[in-house]
């Protein structure tokens, strides 16, 4: 690992920034005290407005590493795209412009690609949620599913954002880039998902089981337009039906309720209850079945109807978790431990059953059909 962070590939970070201002500085000391130094740092300004330019070259001044680009405005698929195009690393890092990374990201990500070999083309780390003074929030990503995944990762987005990968740049050149098209129809979120699917068609991926990337859940974050989201994650959809007509309606349908349950539980945690139970029809409707094996559904509709019940409405409502006042990435608490393990046993057996749900009749009937439309 020694010889490796400093003779190892050089690795391309895309940073696209946006009036990032706020967060920023934070992202680009993480990336630049990686343990791993062959780095080169691309920031694309995407048009911004406020003191992002300024902050970025402040930067560049003082590490040769930092390289900013700029663009007028065209969002975020756009930016990325622009910096890969500019990147001369094997490999390629996004991260956002908000997110952070623990120092030993990098050079675990690419000891475990090399260590894979040529048939590896995304490596991801584990995630922890984080407020906006970088403190955990509590909740954590972390599944251990590797290999071929595109099935499973049609139905569920286990790496969680796109500040968790590593890219090999060959995959990525055979994939395609960041969709701008997406932006172009209002449906902006599901970019980095879009990415992932197109690269699990061509190689496979392995996880880093370790919490190495902070993700930051704001209230005012592009992720919070659910709306645009939702189109978005349904145009990716009709992406992927088109190029696998083989593929069972089944698939769509589950992936789809999971993406609203998703959905139901940032509007619950946001504390918005009327679009909460939105969600919850709309999953219902995508997914009849499998959203009734969750015991979240069944809570999120006991929160919903005690929030719509006029009798109930002096009743104590519970108070939000203080966050954690300090945080070390390798040593989660007893709370995350179990948590982890409880996603990795229920995202291996979901993976091994995918293939089984995909193959058995009965979920081609012909019943099983589901209005597909980006509206």
């Amino acid at each position: 690992m020694a010889d490796l962070v400093t003779t190892g590939p050089l690795v391309s970070v895309i940073i696209p920034a946006y009036n990032a201002a706020t967060f920023l500085p934070r992202t680009l000391e993480s990336v630049l005290k990686q343990t791993y130094t062959n780095l080169e740092v691309l920031v694309i300004d995407d048009g911004s407005t406020d003191e992002t330019c300024e902050i970025v070259q402040q930067f560049v001044q003082r590490d040769r590493r930092v390289c900013l680009l700029r663009q007028a405005n065209a969002g975020v698929a756009a930016a990325r795209n622009l910096g890969i195009q500019q990147a001369k690393g094997e490999f390629i890092a996004p991260i956002d412009a908000d997110d952070l990374w623990y120092p030993d990201n990098i050079a675990a990500q690419v000891q475990c690609a090399i260590a894979g070999g040529e048939p590896v083309g995304v490596v991801y780390s584990w995630s922890v949620y984080i407020d906006e003074t970088d403190q955990p929030l509590g909740g954590v990503r972390a599944f251990k599913i590797e290999g071929n995944v595109f099935l499973t990762l049609l139905c569920h987005n286990f790496l969680g954002n796109a500040s968790a990968s590593l890219i090999r740049r060959s995959y990525l050149d055979q994939s395609g880039l960041y969709d701008p098209e997406l932006r172009a129809q209002q449906a902006q979120g599901c970019e980095d998902w879009d990415v992932y699917l197109r690269l699990a068609e061509h190689c496979e991926f392995r996880v880093v089981p370790q919490l190495l990337v902070g993700y930051r859940k704001l209230m005012t974050s592009m992720s919070r337009d659910y709306t645009a989201m939702a189109k978005s994650y349904r145009l990716v959809l009709q992406g992927i039906r088109s190029r696998h007509p083989e593929l069972s309606e089944r698939l769509f349908r589950l992936s789809l309720g999971n993406f609203y349950m998703y959905l139901a539980y940032e509007c619950d945690r946001a504390g918005d209850r009327s679009n909460t139970r939105f969600w919850l029809r709309q999953a219902l409707s995508a997914d009849p079945f499998t959203p009734l094996l969750r015991p979240s559904l069944y809570r999120l509709l006991f929160k919903a109807w005690l929030a719509a019940t006029p009798t109930l409405e002096s009743a104590p409502q519970p108070q939000p978790v203080a966050p954690l006042k300090a945080y070390v990435p390798s040593h989660p608490t007893l709370k995350q431990q179990l948590t982890i393990q409880l996603m990795i046993s229920i995202g291996l057996l979901f993976h091994w059953m995918l293939p089984f749900i995909a193959k058995f009749p009965f979920f081609h009937s012909k019943r099983d059909r589901y209005e597909w439309t980006a509206e």
